[in-house]
């Protein structure tokens, strides 16, 4: 990543992280559909009612697992192998006691978050049977998002896209089996996920005992408190931020549970869409996190610089071409969560596709977020992704509760755009002033002159 061009590099490590994230959000989609499908919208609507509580802790897994990776990749971009042996077994600690705290945590909370969101009483029981599995595999979740977090510090996108294409085939064919076969309705959607996500992360453990940089030692699992430190200073607020997110959409999730099931049911199925709008820009994100970090170790602040340009116009290329297809195919891919011989078929339908529309016109601002949080992380500034999160907070409370109370429910197809333009905002002035202007990274650039 310290050498060539920045774009192609980019690009290239980003693509198979992208068909490792489809592959990801084919478990919730696969869910989804076979819920949809073969048990029904009702069904259906009870796991979209379930996704903000399971985001919650999913999306703090996920930032937690990120930020302890950051420091491994700057200690790669500098070649001290030491350093990146210490970062990976303190992050294995780390993780450990994080993803055991939480799995308590979400234990006591699951129920009583679900009454709190309002969730409709017809569909309370599938939701809280579904929610408390997928919290019952928050150990295996965090296991492979740190696993594949440090791959992807090392400049490695292949082996979590290969461990996710295992674990999605995997997810179809035990879906099929606990939902169709077994008839385990709701529960197996969700058993499957657990199960195909530990898949994954055997196949990511089994790389890293490959590599050279992790020939571990006793004495590396010995307390390091600096890389301790410096982990927490970029896990921490990391995941409050996402947290702050997903309380901004657990309200705007108890709004919307107020409007009935085919309201919720119509959601969810373009809440599954989502996760395909969103991976390229989660892709985008880790490549750009791994450029970052390496060139910033590395003290290349004119690298930082190009790389940045390259990342924005990629951002904007790239969610221009997801829109136009969403926008031209998105009535045929929202139809096969739906079961066409249902009564409401034909309203979840419409409801979904007025949100995709919404959301795919205003997609830019989504991937440009991801290029402008991701910089700023990598180059060890987590604070102005907090304040992102608060905005996300704010913009989406203020779409649930004032817009709502304006223009109806309409106002609710706005709230996640409206989102992430705030955030996206937040993070470019403080990015682009970060970027041009730090004295560290002036200093450098003198250094290197």
């Amino acid at each position: 990543m310290t050498e060539g061009n920045p774009a192609l590099l980019m690009i290239s490590f980003a693509f198979p992280l992208m068909l490792a994230n489809l592959g990801q959000q084919l478990y919730m989609i696969v869910d989804a559909m076979i819920v949809g499908k073969g048990v029904g919208v009702e069904a259906l609507a009870a796991v979209g009612a379930t996704d903000w509580s399971y985001w919650l802790v999913l999306w703090t897994v996920q930032a937690l697992t990120q930020g302890f990776a950051i420091p491994v990749s700057q200690y790669f971009g500098e070649g001290n192998q030491e350093n990146v042996r210490k970062a990976v077994t303190m992050s294995v600690r780390l993780c450990l006691t994080a993803g055991i705290l939480l799995t308590v945590i979400s234990f006591i909370i699951a129920l009583p978050l679900l009454r709190l969101l309002k969730t409709p009483d017809d569909i309370f029981s599938g939701a809280s049977a579904y929610l408390l599995i997928m919290y019952g595999g928050i150990l295996v979740v965090t296991a492979f998002n740190m696993a594949s977090s440090i791959l992807r510090a090392f400049g490695d996108g292949k082996t979590p896209m290969i461990a996710m294409a295992i674990a999605a085939g995997s997810n179809v064919l035990l879906d099929l089996l606990f939902v169709l076969v077994f008839r385990w309705g709701i529960a197996g959607a969700a058993a499957a996920t657990v199960t195909a996500q530990l898949f994954a992360f055997f196949y990511c453990f089994l790389s890293l005992k490959k590599s050279e940089w992790l020939k571990l030692e006793k004495s590396d699992w010995q307390s390091d408190m600096n890389i301790i430190k410096c982990q927490y200073r970029l896990g921490v607020p990391l995941a409050l931020q996402h947290m702050l997110i997903a309380v901004g959409g657990m309200i705007l999730q108890s709004v919307i549970n107020l409007q009935g099931f085919v309201f919720i049911a119509g959601f969810t199925a373009t809440n599954k869409i989502y996760g395909l709008l969103e991976s390229s820009a989660i892709s985008l994100g880790y490549a750009v996190t791994t450029y970052m970090a390496q060139n910033y170790g590395g003290g290349l602040p004119q690298r930082i610089r190009s790389g940045l340009k390259s990342a924005s116009l990629l951002a904007v290329l790239l969610s221009a071409v997801i829109s136009a297809g969403m926008i031209l195919g998105g009535r045929g891919i929202l139809g096969l969560f739906i079961d066409q011989r249902n009564v409401n078929a034909a309203n979840v339908l419409e409801i979904a596709y007025h949100y995709l529309f919404v959301m795919s016109c205003l997609l830019s601002s989504l991937y440009l977020l991801y290029v402008f949080r991701n910089t700023l992380q990598s180059m060890g500034n987590a604070t102005a992704s907090l304040w992102s999160g608060i905005g996300e907070l704010f913009a989406r409370v203020f779409a649930a509760c004032v817009l709502t109370s304006m223009a109806g429910r309409e106002a609710l197809f706005y709230a996640e755009p409206l989102a992430w333009i705030s955030a996206m905002l937040i993070v470019a002035v403080v990015c682009l002033k970060k970027v041009w202007l730090e004295p560290e990274l002036k200093q450098k650039e003198k250094g290197k002159g």
